[in-house]
């Protein structure tokens, strides 16, 4: 007997109730994918309001690194909470923060010495590496990726470059962004194939860009996410980032690596970029540092640090129940040897995706690294164009039939449960999920 147990047929009668509420008193501005209403959750499965329960393919967006209530994290939570909830530690200390922060800068790639600094969210972690970029260096630009996602806060979604709907009607952003494309292999926007390019879309950025129109002595920093999320879970090939850490060195630019999605073991590795070899001058985390609750940290050389007291600080950021949360996720991590699970588990998804795809020709490319996986959906593999609407088909079919599922990029499967997900779960959801890449094919 399997997990799944669909009680109602979704959406049942009290998640259509919460969906009605919560549209008509919050923001419009806010896409959901489906009606599913959370109640509670364990592991890698998780309950709606109606009794229905799941097997989670999304960990809340890639934050529930051990699932939605894991006991660690409530006990830290609970021992926190009984002390004090806040009191700024931008303006005072607190014990949590020094040793959190000690963990991090054992746990990030590069052996130099670091600083960290606390934040809400995501985007926050961003606006303050572009902050710290800018007072470091003394420069005035940025570099992005087209298909990147670093949020939705002014400066962030100046290097945001994922859909036109995120940016429409926000302008002027932040100048003097420049945006290169990213080395999405299967969808070369230069029209050749790895390896016979030998990184043209490296000296591209140099030849086409430094050489013409972007000063690299004007750059500040280079932003990049190691394996781009929203932008449709596109892992770049091995040397990339070796070679694209080598240029930007030879001109004095700072990789600012966003590890928002990626990071905290989703992986099988601490940070995606430690796949890839290389050292970042200063790497971003969130989503899963907590496991939900809202905090972020930004870890940079220490030399890059050299930003004056007052400089920038938030009221909120590093809160001390968060700060817990997050010791302990380190720790659960460690102890239940989830690195090991996430490359374990990731590995067996990708086997059964590569099946998948041999069956059927909608499937057209399956990517990851550990349990960041994206199966990219097609109209034909000929000429690759993307189908979104297949995707929207899957995903609704599978939450329909007891897996959670959302897409990223135009038309990719995006596969992010939470790392302590078991083979056994992780197979009954692709069951499901292939039913709905048949039915897809059907119509």
């Amino acid at each position: 007997m399997g997990s799944i147990r669909i009680r109602v047929p979704p959406p049942g009668p009290k998640a259509l109730k919460v969906a009605s509420q919560v549209e008509r008193y919050t923001s419009p501005s806010v896409i959901r994918f489906y009606q599913f209403a959370i109640k509670r959750g364990s592991g890698a499965l998780v309950e709606d309001v109606d009794g229905n329960v799941y097997i989670d393919m999304n960990a809340g967006i890639a934050v529930l690194a051990l699932g939605a209530s894991p006991g660690p994290v409530v006990r830290a939570i609970e021992r926190a909470s009984r002390n004090f909830l806040h009191y700024s530690y931008t303006d005072f200390y607190y014990e949590s923060i020094a040793r959190l922060a000690a963990q991090l800068v054992r746990i990030t790639p590069g052996k130099f010495r670091k600083r960290v600094y606390f934040g809400n969210s995501g985007a926050e972690a961003v606006e303050a590496a572009m902050k710290l970029a800018r007072y470091h260096t003394r420069r005035p630009r940025f570099m992005a990726y087209l298909g990147a996602f670093h949020g939705r806060t002014m400066g962030a979604l100046s290097l945001t470059a994922s859909k036109p709907v995120q940016v429409k009607g926000f302008s002027p952003l932040v100048p003097g962004v420049t945006h290169v494309p990213y080395p999405y292999c299967y969808r070369c926007p230069f029209g050749k194939q790895f390896p016979d390019c030998d990184y043209f879309c490296v000296d591209f950025i140099e030849d086409q860009h430094f050489k013409r129109n972007v000063p690299p002595d004007e750059v500040a920093a280079f932003f990049a996410e190691p394996i781009q999320g929203e932008g449709g879970y596109v892992v770049p090939p091995d040397g990339y980032f070796k070679r694209l850490k080598s240029m930007l060195d030879r001109h004095g630019i700072p990789l600012v690596d966003d590890e928002i999605q990626a990071g905290m073991g989703r992986t099988g590795r601490w940070f995606a970029i430690e796949h890839f070899g290389v050292e970042p001058d200063v790497l971003l985390v969130a989503k899963a540092i907590a496991n939900g609750l809202p905090l972020s940290a930004m870890v940079a050389r220490a030399d890059m640090m050299d930003w004056p007291p007052g400089s920038h600080a938030t009221t909120f950021g590093g809160n001390p129940v968060a700060a817990e949360a997050a010791l302990s996720v380190i720790r659960a991590i460690r102890r239940q040897r989830l690195l090991e699970n996430a490359e374990r588990v990731g590995a067996f998804i990708m086997k059964r995706l590569n099946e998948i795809m041999e069956r059927h020709e909608l499937v057209g490319d399956v990517r990851g690294k550990g349990l960041m996986i994206g199966a990219e959906l097609v109209k034909d593999r000929r000429s690759r164009e993307p189908s979104p609407e297949a995707a929207r088909k899957v995903i609704d079919y599978s939450w329909r039939h007891g897996v959670l599922l959302i897409t990223a990029g135009q038309s990719t499967l995006r596969f992010a449960p939470p790392l302590v997900i078991t083979e056994e779960l992780a197979s009954e959801a692709l069951d499901v999920v292939e039913e709905g890449i048949r039915e897809a094919e059907r119509k």
